[in-house]
């Protein structure tokens, strides 16, 4: 089965620091196969017979001992990864007139009701639940109306990572990719 792996918090701010390269590596040492990085960001698209919770600790533990940090990390199936994508209106995009960006959620804090939980003003964006993700469309007058980055503060920011419209629709690509 096809997979992608999320990796939150690496390579910005103060997280941990982890070589694209030897990410690669590290995947290909476990034994998966397919093995492709996408940007810098922590993105792993690759195949196993595995489950999704089996691979999950694997590659956590694994990314402990060759980092010595723990990284949370999100496997998500292709199928899930390609209707997320899908979910996403087609004229949404990221660029000089607007924002969109999706929140890949760890399961336990995927929910329908969590968009309504987060302490955004949606008068100002347009923001939806997908099942394992939310999305989000803001246009850039209206950025800091919206209070997007006020859902740092919110008790579920630490169980989701978050990526642009580009590399959701780009993992999508590769995960569709035979």
């Amino acid at each position: 089965m096809k997979y992608v792996a999320l990796l939150r918090g690496i390579n910005v701010g103060k997280g941990a620091r982890v070589p694209m390269k030897d990410l690669k590596a590290l995947f290909e040492g476990l034994g998966l196969d397919g093995v492709i990085t996408y940007l810098n960001s922590g993105n792993v698209v690759f195949s196993s017979t595995m489950s999704a919770p089996e691979l999950t600790r694997l590659v956590e533990d694994e990314l402990e001992r060759a980092f010595g940090a723990r990284i949370p990390t999100l496997i998500k199936t292709s199928a899930e990864i390609i209707a997320i994508a899908e979910s996403i209106p087609l004229e949404w995009e990221s660029g000089d007139r607007e924002q969109t960006y999706v929140a890949y959620l760890f399961s336990d804090v995927d929910e329908p009701g969590l968009v309504s939980e987060l302490p955004v003003r949606t008068e100002f964006l347009s923001i939806f639940y997908t099942p394992g993700a939310i999305v989000w469309n803001i246009k850039r007058e209206n950025y800091n109306r919206s209070h997007i980055t006020k859902i740092v503060g919110h008790s579920s920011y630490a169980r989701m990572t978050t990526r642009n419209v580009n590399t959701a629709r780009k993992l999508a690509t590769l995960c569709a990719a035979t």
